[in-house]
């Protein structure tokens, strides 16, 4: 699968089918610091991604005033 990382940009290649949760642990993220997205669609950690899909991860941001 092509994964899409945005901070720092960048594209890595993984093996896949994986739960997202072995890909987070396979790239050393942690769950809570990025969204999943593949298309349009929010993945949660037991969604399963398939060796052909393109999926980018998100850094989570919060703010406030």
């Amino acid at each position: 699968m092509k994964v899409v990382l945005r901070h720092p940009k960048r594209e890595i290649t993984v093996e896949g089918p994986k739960l997202v949760r072995e890909l987070l642990e396979h790239l050393e993220i942690v769950p809570e610091s990025v969204l999943v997205i593949r298309e349009n669609e929010l993945l949660t950690r037991s969604d399963k991604v398939e060796a052909d899909d393109t999926i980018e991860l998100r850094p989570v941001i919060s703010g406030g005033a």
